[in-house]
């Protein structure tokens, strides 16, 4: 098992952890490390690991009431093909908050997890190899 410093944690209150951990391992490459559903659980990516507090865990309970709604924060997912993820979820019935935006980095959309929670897909722009000749 990979030490917790080894990865960047972000906490995502949900109400059905088990939907949460479902969504993010069958939709967007996310590996289970602890399930305790209903109250906890954490998936993880690479370096990034996702702590899904239902409303029995210690990490929801410690939210104040007027911060307990999915927030305008969002975790950011690198994807190799924008229109292949995309149309790969909305055939599985996610839920998507924005349209493509396209800037000079790249192309991003804006996804919903089961609680709401904000996740962003990002194309990252071609970028051609750097010439370093003097």
């Amino acid at each position: 098992m990979t030490a917790p410093s080894q990865y960047a944690s972000v906490r995502y209150l949900v109400d059905d952890v088990q939907a949460a951990v479902d969504f993010y391992t069958t939709h967007l490459g996310f590996t289970v490390h602890t399930n305790a559903a209903p109250a906890f659980a954490d998936v993880v990516r690479g370096p990034l690991r996702l702590l899904l507090s239902g409303p029995t865990s210690s990490g929801a309970r410690a939210t104040p009431a007027d911060a307990a709604t999915a927030g305008r924060n969002r975790i950011h997912l690198v994807v190799d093909d924008l229109d292949a993820a995309i149309d790969r979820l909305r055939s599985s019935g996610s839920s998507f908050r924005s349209d493509v935006v396209a800037g000079p980095g790249g192309r991003q959309i804006l996804l919903t997890d089961p609680a709401d929670n904000l996740i962003e897909l990002f194309q990252p722009a071609h970028r051609p190899p750097r010439s370093d000749t003097a």
